[in-house]
């Protein structure tokens, strides 16, 4: 497991261990008693805490993250280089290892200079330089998409979101600490981001995972359940004190995004709630989510867009933004396919955890390989940082190209 990146799956003598081990976890220390026969599984970081933060009567199962395929050995490509340590950061030249032939009179690529964090390692360097190389090379980067309309968010601001939901410590920032500190702490992540990027203002958000993927099929046999509209009025009543955008995450489980996304209309209609697809528990094959990564199509995003840019012509709103979550090619099939529309802006979001060149190399795999529009890159406080490896910093991630205009943290 050491040089696999985690947050969702992919290798199944893996996640089937990952599985049993956090169903023993599950029945000894995050069961709670329930008034209703409702489970709710939630994805997240084991081993980030538990315990009630809700007074809502449901029982809150943590789900395991589990280990996709490294980016690194599904279609990276192998780098060599040196690095320099100095107090300015490290100097890093990165280059195929095929190109050390005859072709050595060829002109060389100028050395990228990567920031000096401690604890970073050689490999670390590599990756992000070799991300950094394959964004400026790419010509697909920027997007040609028509002029952004008025009150359009992105690319002008970036944001910085909390993800989870207040029913589990388990599953996010979001719910492992009270209201008010978590606001506190995003406070001070929305300031880094300033510091490190003055160009850029930063806008706030929370991300709460609305609809939330099941262990078990549920009264309707959907795998999934459905947050009340009061928590999510409570979330929307917290992102009001700070200013801050509402992203409504959804985990179709075994029911579809078609059936999903109209019962929130009521509060996607309000200029300051967008909208989160995550395709890890779309479960198109019919397995139970956690079994086996899910997937959506084009066809799937495009439904979502046309019903927000629906909402934005009915009801004379601002562009709204779609995040859809991405840590494997499967996850999103046919990225070509999908149909941009100017009043909705669209961000595939590197949604992997693990050692810092795990997550470059996702990144340049998944996101930045084959562009959509805009790019998120997320953020784990504690699987991030379970190897020893400091998170990492905006600087660092804002070297990336295109840089992500879309930052989550869990």
């Amino acid at each position: 497991m050491n040089s696999t990146l985690f947050n969702k799956s992919s290798s199944l003598a893996l996640l089937t261990v990952a599985v049993f081990a956090s169903l023993a976890c599950a029945a000894s220390s995050d069961a709670r008693p329930s008034a209703t026969d409702d489970q709710l599984a939630i994805e997240g970081a084991p081993g980030a805490g538990a315990g009630p933060a809700s007074s809502t009567a449901q029982t809150l199962v943590q789900t395991p993250a589990q280990a996709p395929t490294p980016a690194s050995t599904a279609s990276a490509t192998p780098v060599s280089g040196a690095a320099t340590k100095g107090q300015a950061g490290s100097t890093v030249t990165a280059s195929s290892t095929t190109s050390r032939t005859a072709k050595d009179s060829a002109p060389k690529d100028p050395p990228i200079t990567v920031p000096t964090i401690k604890g970073r390692t050689r490999k670390d360097s590599i990756a992000l330089v070799a991300a950094v190389k394959a964004g400026l090379k790419n010509t697909d980067w920027p997007v040609k998409t028509a002029p952004q309309l008025p009150g359009a968010i992105l690319p002008a601001r970036r944001i910085v979101a909390y993800y989870g939901n207040p029913l589990s410590k388990r599953m996010g920032i979001l719910g492992e600490l009270p209201p008010d500190e978590m606001l506190a702490r995003l406070d001070k992540e929305v300031a880094a981001w300033r510091r490190a990027d003055p160009t850029h203002p930063v806008q706030p958000a929370l991300h709460l995972i609305a609809v939330v993927a099941q262990g078990s099929p549920g009264r309707d046999g959907k795998y999934r359940l459905r947050m009340t509209d009061s928590l999510i009025n409570t979330v929307y009543s917290w992102a009001q004190k700070k200013n801050a955008l509402l992203f409504l995450d959804v985990q179709v489980g075994l029911s579809t995004v078609q059936e999903e996304l109209p019962r929130l209309v009521s509060f996607l209609q309000r200029p300051n709630v967008m909208l989160g697809l995550d395709p890890e528990f779309s479960m198109k094959s019919g397995n139970k989510p956690g079994t086996k990564i899910g997937t959506m199509s084009a066809s799937d995003v495009n439904y979502a867009i046309n019903l927000l840019a629906g909402l934005v012509k009915q009801y004379n709103l601002p562009p709204k933004i779609l995040v859809v979550h991405r840590f494997t090619r499967g996850m999103l099939t046919n990225s070509k396919g999908i149909k941009l529309d100017p009043r909705v802006q669209v961000v595939i979001d590197m949604d992997g955890w693990g050692q810092p060149w795990l997550k470059y190399d996702s990144y340049r795999s998944y996101v930045e390989a084959e562009p959509v529009q805009f790019t998120g890159f997320k953020l784990f406080y504690n699987n991030d940082t379970k190897k020893g490896d400091p998170l990492l910093t905006p600087p660092e991630v804002l070297m990336l190209n295109p840089k992500p205009l879309y930052i989550q943290y869990q």
